[in-house]
């Protein structure tokens, strides 16, 4: 650390805690047991409590980052209250990721919190380029010896880092690629942020197939199974020799994508995805979520209503009623001891239809129904995986993406899971291409790169029957032009369906879902705790829609 930051930090007191034996060595049986490492002048101080002071918090902070800077890997780890765990990420940023000249600056501490600066050169085969970014990081009391310590998480060496983790530089697994749309528009993260993950999956995937040669990086590598992902691809931090990227064709439409990006920014905790019923390609993804997980795609959450439109193809299927047919819409329905209510200010209506009750999302009339022969436990999985392609973890979208679930189950949740509760997980790439094959009553999978490049079979289902397909399609249209889906649709011209859901979360407001086609669009979006679907989630497929029609 220079002197500057050495005074800025903790003046004169710095220079003789460091220059101490206190600080040179550390015990690890302390460190794995929450505690860093523990000097021996400190060893006969009595043992402190209660949050780490101001003098603390800056001794603390302090020694850390004169033991990050200057490459002491195991000396800056026993600053910590996790030794086992930060010594191996600190020794990797000066080893593997071949960082150094560290100058870190910090901030004004908030409380406990101290906030830095970070600056470095990455150095690899006689090229270097800067590295500057920000992190912050908590002193906290250890739990056995009441030292002042780091607590320890790996976004302290870099706050894009998650729990396993690591920083390499070297040359690149894969040559970088140039992703264009469908029309050949160049798709990059920079204009459409929500990309971002993808197009690391894709170079990961592709690269070697595309046709570039690769470069020289500095990359976060994450774990399989690491909170970064199950198998994530490396995200690059510094480029220090760019490859040459070959050029991969997705399926993605700029003009959509370009939507999506601006309509989830309405609301926080967003994702939506557009798909081409007609061929099952993805035209767009978007998300916008503090997390920057990638929920459109993987997300696994209670769809609400919008799973009513499997339901109602399972009632049809099954003989049970039609879009004409009978399905009274009570105040309350009781399935198996448990109660069920419909959303407030709906009115009862004891002769509805089937389409009245889509229309009007009423939630009694489909748990009425879904005892009636030869209705089982197992007929809603089944419709959900034979007709709908869901739930049986087969799709092949050239991405990572989750395939739905419908598990088939007894109970009450047999009932919550026909309205889109219980134990129903979805996302929104699932919910489009459920509006895809509701209205073309043809499953086709949904995908972003074509099979032809890898030759990776897409999975297969039957679909639904002419009759069925044709009786749902036509209870969305009705949704989107006299139902709960009426207002966000109106404007929209074309041939346009639609249909709303809110799920139920526990101590917090609703998610919102919506899912809606026109012509040969269909997409689907959610937003957490956005509350209605139609007040939240459904403006932004309106957007979408617009935008692909």
């Amino acid at each position: 650390m220079g002197k500057g930051v050495k005074t800025a930090v903790i003046g004169g007191v710095f220079a003789v805690m460091v220059g101490g034996a206190g600080y040179g060595v550390y015990n690890i049986v302390s460190a794995v047991n929450g505690d860093g490492g523990s000097g021996g002048s400190e060893a006969a101080v009595t043992k402190k409590s209660g949050p780490p002071d101001k003098e603390e918090v800056e001794k603390a902070s302090g020694t850390f980052f004169a033991a990050w800077e200057k490459g002491e890997a195991a000396r800056a780890a026993s600053y910590t209250n996790n030794a086992e765990d930060a010594a191996p990420l600190l020794a990797a940023y000066g080893e593997d990721a071949r960082i150094a000249d560290v100058e870190i600056t910090p901030g004004t501490p908030a409380g406990t919190t101290v906030p830095f600066g970070v600056k470095a050169t990455v150095s690899y085969d006689g090229k270097s380029e800067p590295l500057a970014y920000k992190s912050e990081l908590t002193v906290v009391r250890g739990q056995t010896t009441g030292r002042a310590l780091v607590d320890w998480e790996p976004s302290v060496v870099h706050p894009e880092l998650k729990e396993g983790d690591t920083l390499v530089t070297g040359e690149t697994a894969q040559p970088p690629i140039e992703a264009a749309g469908r029309d050949g528009t160049v798709l990059t993260e920079e204009e459409y942020p929500s990309l971002g993950p993808i197009l690391d999956t894709l170079r990961e995937r592709y690269g070697d197939k595309a046709g570039g040669t690769p470069g020289i990086e500095l990359t976060i590598r994450h774990a399989e199974g690491s909170s970064g992902g199950a198998g994530a691809a490396d995200s690059t931090l510094v480029t220090l020799a760019k490859g040459k990227p070959g050029k991969l064709r997705t399926t993605l439409s700029a003009g959509v994508q370009a939507a999506a990006e601006k309509a989830v920014k309405q609301f926080p905790e967003s994702s939506v995805v557009a798909v081409q019923p007609s061929t099952g390609e993805v035209l767009a993804v978007a998300n916008h979520r503090r997390d920057g997980f990638d929920a459109a795609l993987q997300g696994q959450v209670a769809p609400g209503s919008t799973m009513k439109i499997i339901t109602a193809a399972m009632l049809i299927d099954n003989g049970v009623t039609s879009m004409n047919g009978p399905a009274p819409c009570p105040p309350t329905a009781t399935w198996q001891s448990q109660t069920f209510k419909n959303i407030t200010d709906l009115e009862p209506n004891e002769g509805a239809t089937l389409a009245d009750s889509f229309l009007r999302s009423c939630n009694t009339a489909f748990i009425k129904l879904i005892d009636e022969e030869p209705l089982t436990d197992a007929s809603l999985t089944q419709e959900a995986q034979e007709r709908f392609g869901l739930g049986r973890d087969d799709w092949a979208t050239g991405v990572v993406s989750f395939d739905g679930s419908v598990p088939a189950v007894g109970g009450p949740d047999r009932a919550a899971n026909a309205i889109g509760q219980g134990q129903v997980q979805m996302n929104p790439l699932n919910m489009a291409s459920v509006t895809a094959t509701a209205i073309t009553g043809t499953f086709r999978q949904p995908y972003l790169v074509s099979p032809e490049l890898d030759g990776r079979q897409l999975a297969q289902a039957k679909g639904l029957p002419a009759g069925t397909a044709s009786q749902v399609k036509q209870m969305m249209r009705l949704t989107a032009t006299q139902g709960t889906a009426a207002e966000a649709m109106s404007g929209l011209g074309g041939d346009i369906g639609a249909k709303t859901g809110s799920a139920e979360v526990d101590g917090k407001a609703s998610d919102s879902w919506f899912t809606g086609f026109r012509g040969d669009v269909a997409a689907a979006a959610m937003t957490q705790q956005g509350g209605h679907g139609g007040d939240a989630a459904g403006p932004i497929v309106a957007a979408v829609l617009r935008a692909g029609g």
